[in-house]
Parts: structure tokens; sequence; C-alpha cells
């Protein structure tokens, strides 16, 4: 059950975003009285009679009661009816590419994460399904696509996109997509739940890859899906157990941790990504930055539409390319040369050569020069500090 909370007039309204996070799919124990739910490592559940299932689990593959509550709270937080939990965000990935047929093709951003483009383009592609790069934000060139005589049936967008902050206007895809008979799929990782809702908007399914800003701590692979389809969650749930991508207990109960402080790590992280941003912008090493909180960002007025706030991944190019780029990356101290983001510390990377270098002979090449900065909940002094001093290593 949804928690509720009691208004002035008496009425019970529905929990604001934080109490969700820290209250949904962790309803105390009614045995033990105990606060956080507990990691249940059975892989098989007793049977009152053949085929009598005492509390609905059977075998932990296709079921189990910590990665229930994790399920629950992803689609509380979501505004979904459904949540499906998985071993990873590709595992995600791949469950919904499951809904498609051969011959069917999709519709992807002309920017995602290189992984993502790498499933479909590259596995995907040998059992019959086309994948498209298009930039979505183009909505002309969205409905020309969806009006082909061979029309998607799939439409993938991430927004903010993965690595060039790109945003799109979910509620007007989505409206394109459902009057094509499409579904629309929102990569929601870099915004989370917090900032962004995509069902809201329209879209169909909303993913994440939970080992970014869901888990936050940089300990635990996990992806989630959320909808509010029956249908949808049922062929869902039957690719779920029958691939069997699953998370383990633990998984889910580290994923659950995280989501208790998500909207506190959001709005400390946010606020630090905004003033870096600015500061940078500033800088005459830098060519571009991007991030959709700048004023100057061409999709301003969506983004504080579409978002609570902006988020807290960033990117620049460097005025003396990739060299200086290198460079730069590597001379931090705060911000650790990694790949992934979205964890309470900062992280630094150049997807060209690493998050995105299977997308480099591709329609997603991303610039040689572009810095990645996933910005954690440091203070922004200093962290400020030490880009100050990477970039004074890169002039030398």
């Amino acid at each position: 059950m949804q928690p509720t909370l009691t208004c002035e007039n008496g009425r019970h309204m529905p929990d604001r975003f934080e109490t969700l996070a820290v209250h949904a799919g962790a309803e105390p124990d009614p045995h033990t009285g105990a606060v956080v739910p507990a990691i249940q490592m059975s892989t098989t559940f007793k049977q009152d009679g053949v085929g009598g299932l005492r509390s609905g689990f059977e075998y932990g593959r296709s079921g189990n009661p910590t990665r229930l509550a994790l399920e629950e709270a992803i689609a509380a937080l979501e505004g979904a009816t459904h949540g499906l939990a998985y071993a990873s965000g590709l595992a995600a990935t791949q469950n919904i590419f499951y809904l498609l047929q051969p011959g069917d093709r999709l519709l992807m951003s002309d920017d995602v994460y290189g992984g993502t483009w790498r499933l479909a383009d590259k596995v995907w592609r040998r059992y019959g399904i086309e994948t498209d790069a298009l930039d979505l934000r183009d909505l002309d060139a969205v409905a020309a696509a969806l009006s082909a005589d061979h029309a998607p049936r799939m439409v993938w967008l991430e927004t903010p996109s993965n690595p060039m902050l790109k945003v799109v206007d979910i509620s007007a895809v989505a409206r394109l997509a459902a009057v094509a008979g499409a579904l629309t799929v929102v990569d929601n990782t870099f915004a989370t739940p917090y900032l962004q809702q995509p069902l809201a908007l329209g879209a169909d399914l909303a993913l994440h890859s939970a080992t970014k800003y869901l888990g936050g701590h940089s300990d635990v692979i996990g992806g989630l899906i959320a909808t509010r389809s029956d249908e949808l969650a049922e062929r869902l749930r039957f690719h779920q157990n029958a691939a069997g991508a699953v998370p383990s207990p633990f998984d889910c109960f580290l994923i659950m941790r995280g989501i208790r402080t998500l909207a506190v790590r959001m709005e400390r992280a946010s606020a630090n990504a905004s003033a870096l941003a600015l500061w940078l912008a500033d800088r005459p090493e830098v060519e571009r930055v991007h991030y959709p909180g700048l004023p100057s960002h061409p999709a301003a007025e969506l983004v504080a539409r579409q978002m609570r706030q902006p988020g807290a991944m960033l990117g620049f190019e460097m005025r003396g390319g990739e060299t200086a780029a290198r460079r730069f990356a590597g001379a931090t101290r705060l911000f650790t040369l990694a790949e992934s983001l979205g964890a309470v510390e900062s992280l630094i990377e150049l997807p060209a050569p690493m998050t995105h270098a299977s997308v480099a002979d591709s329609p997603l090449a991303v610039p040689p020069s572009l810095v990645r900065l996933s910005v954690g909940i440091e203070d922004v002094g200093d962290l400020r500090a030490d880009l100050e001093v990477a970039f004074s290593a890169s002039a030398s």
C-alpha cells in the first residue's frame, strides 16, 4: 500500500516524493517490527500441497520478498502500478527489447549510453530488429519517421542524454508515438524519478540503471523498469522469469538503502553541478559546456517545465582538444577517473575512449575533447579547486 499523510483538514493525501523515497517498499516487518526490509536469501519456498503457494513465492528466480519490496518502491517513485528489477541496467534494456518482433524497427536517440546502442545495433540487429538513430528533439523528423511505410514499433530516448545532455520533449514524442502505435521508452537514469516523471508525461516505460543514482554508492549493479500498463508488465515479467537476469536479494537491499536518501543526494549534487557549470562556462580553457541548467541551454524552457532540477551530470569540451582533455582528466584528485556515474563521490571520464568507445564509428560518436563529470555531494568549493588544479596541469 502507498503511504499517506494527513493534511490539516483531516483528508488523506498521497505522500510527497521525499517521503515515498524513505518509506516505499519498506513497511515495518509485522513479525519483528524491523524498520528495514529483511534480506531473504532463500532460493525456494514451501508449498502447502502441490501448487499451493503459501506466500505467493515459489522459486527465487521467479520472485523474492526483498526483490518485491524494491519493485514496489520503484513503482511508487515513478507513479507506476508495476515495477520490475533486473541484474543490471542492460539486463532491463534487454527485457524491453524482448517486446519487439523480428522485422520491427526501433527508433533511438542519436545520443544514448554506448552499451544501449551496442546491444541494439550489434546484437538485436542479428535477430531482425533494425535500429535507426535520430535527433529526437526534432519533432518534425520524429513525426516523419513514425509515419513512414515501415514505421518504428518503439521509440527509445534518454533525456538528459548520455553524454551530450540533450533534452527531449517526452510528452511530444510520446503523443506522436502513441498515434503511430509505437511504444515510448524513457531511460530515466540521469534524471531519476526525483527530477523527472516520464510516465506522467506519457511514456509507456521508464528504465533505470539502478547502479547509478538509485543505488548511489558505487557498490551495486542493478536495473529497474516501471510501467502503468498491465499488459506490458505481464509480458515483461514473463521474460524476466524466462531469461533469468534477476538481481540477488542483497543487491535489492543495497538499492533500497540507496533510494532512501535519493532526494537529499540529488538536491545536493544538482546544486553542486549547477554551480560548477556556471563556473566552467567562464573558463578560457573550455570551448563549450553541456548542462541543462545553463540559461543558454537551447531547451532551457523545456527543462524548467519537464524537470524539477537540471541534474548532476555535466560535460564540457576542451579548447586544447583530446590531448588537453586527457591531461585534464588525469590531473584531478577528488574527481576520480572512472566509468559509471551517480554516486556520492564525484567522477570524471572521457566518453569517447571510455563509456562510448563502442559507438566510435557510428552516428552516436562523441567529440574526443569531451569531458564528462558526475558531480557528487562533496563541498562545491573543494570540487572547484580540484578542477582549477587540473586546468593548470592540462595547460602545461
